[in-house]
């Protein structure tokens, strides 16, 4: 059995071809800031992609077993390199109805596996 958990989490992209291409520019390779990064893995996220289509975007994280979002949430609050990626990357997102207040990515539940089935 492996130690590595997947997470996922869903937000938008506002509907605005130039804002979605400006996103996508500053995800692609090297273009996230070093430190951005550094407080990713510090954490413990083993692997993290960003999927598109539309506007709909889904997160895939790998996590180890002692990941835990809420411990990485008060991690970001007080990294103030990261607080500022949050403020831009907010600037691209329309959170999906029914998110907290405050909030852009919102935790999926997954409810199928292909490996629980007989």
């Amino acid at each position: 059995m492996s130690d590595t958990r997947r997470l996922c989490y869903t937000v938008d992209l506002r509907d605005d071809a130039e804002l979605m291409a400006r996103y996508k520019a500053w995800h692609g390779p090297g273009a996230v800031p070093k430190p951005v990064v550094d407080a990713i893995r510090k954490d413990g996220i083993r692997d993290l992609e960003i999927w598109l289509y539309g506007t709909r975007m889904v997160l895939i994280m790998e996590v180890g077993p002692d990941f835990d979002p809420g411990t990485k949430a008060a991690s970001d609050a007080a990294n103030p390199e990261v607080q500022e990626w949050e403020r831009l990357m907010g600037t691209f997102q329309q959170p999906l109805p029914g998110t907290p207040a405050g909030q852009t990515w919102v935790a999926m539940e997954r409810i199928h596996s292909l490996k629980e089935q007989a």
